[in-house]
């Protein structure tokens, strides 16, 4: 079983913070750290956020969210293995030929530790703000993560969609392995039926308590459709049961979700920050290292 960490760049967005998560991180035996996403927070806004019964968004709107893949360069500069992913980008935001070229150049200066966690949005004032069209985002994120894979897979590649178009184009360095592994996330069947047709993983939502076992069966029989091997596919998913402080026992926790075909569990970073150290440590000592 493999362990991520959740919200690293807006849980410590200043330099210092976010070195010492990523640092003590890894030498607790964590696989990945990963960084979330939003451009712009709109002071009012009508769109229902997914991931809180609430419908709104959690905390102060004005706290930081450094972009996470600036994020990311800075903690993959102080790290060796620790792999960082985004969790999620909202894809169809992005210029995908920029994109491609940000990715691909952080895989390369990493050593290619990089996971690229993607999501249509959810936000419709954001995408307003920026000039995206909210309509057909998910059909423009399906183009996005065709094009950016023909750009990493070859020089002179071409593509042509209905929202991206190009030919004969180069985009350098490539990543290390020959592209970046692309893990849908979302709360929708939509989104389990992308990862199954697309992604090399697929990430529901870890946020208010739900089961997302059946997302998980839709973006199974999604990847069964497509042709494509489902155990392939990793899932990921959270257990609020390892929580520090949960007072629940681990082994039942993983291997339940060994069981459920989960291959990295992910857990948010906010409830180890008091005594980060010790927590991370402890963790590392009594989960990471006898089930890993």
């Amino acid at each position: 079983m493999k362990f991520a960490l959740h919200f690293g760049n807006n849980t410590c967005p200043d330099l210092a913070a976010a070195h010492r998560l990523v640092r003590l991180a890894e030498a607790a035996g964590f696989d990945s750290v990963f960084a979330v996403d939003h451009v712009v927070l709109p002071d009012t806004y009508s769109s229902t956020y997914p991931y809180a019964a609430s419908g709104r968004l959690p905390g102060d709107r004005t706290a930081s969210i450094p972009d996470p893949l600036i994020w990311m360069a800075s903690v993959a500069a102080v790290t060796t293995r620790l792999r960082f992913m985004t969790g999620v980008l909202i894809l169809p935001q992005r210029n995908p030929l920029v994109l491609a070229k940000q990715v691909a150049t952080l895989d390369h200066l990493s050593g290619g530790r990089i996971e690229l966690g993607i999501g249509v949005g959810w936000l419709k004032e954001e995408f307003e703000a920026l000039g995206v069209p909210f309509e057909k985002r998910g059909k423009r994120a399906d183009e996005y993560i065709a094009a950016m894979r023909a750009l990493w897979a070859a020089d002179g590649a071409s593509y042509a969609g209905e929202f991206v178009k190009f030919h004969e184009v180069s985009c350098n360095p490539k990543p290390v392995a020959g592209s970046v592994p692309i893990i849908v996330g979302g709360h929708s069947e939509a989104a389990a039926r992308r990862a199954g047709r697309l992604g090399n993983g697929f990430f529901p939502s870890i946020g208010r308590p739900v089961d997302t076992m059946p997302l998980i069966d839709v973006a199974r029989r999604a990847a069964e459709a497509a042709g494509r091997d489902p155990a392939a596919i990793e899932m990921l998913a959270g257990c609020p049961d390892l929580l520090p402080g949960s007072g629940k026992d681990a082994e039942a926790a993983i291997k339940e979700r060994v069981a459920q075909g989960i291959g990295r569990i992910v857990l948010p970073s906010t409830p180890f920050m008091h005594d980060l150290e010790e927590s991370l440590a402890r963790f590392g000592e009594k989960v990471i290292r006898p089930f890993s």
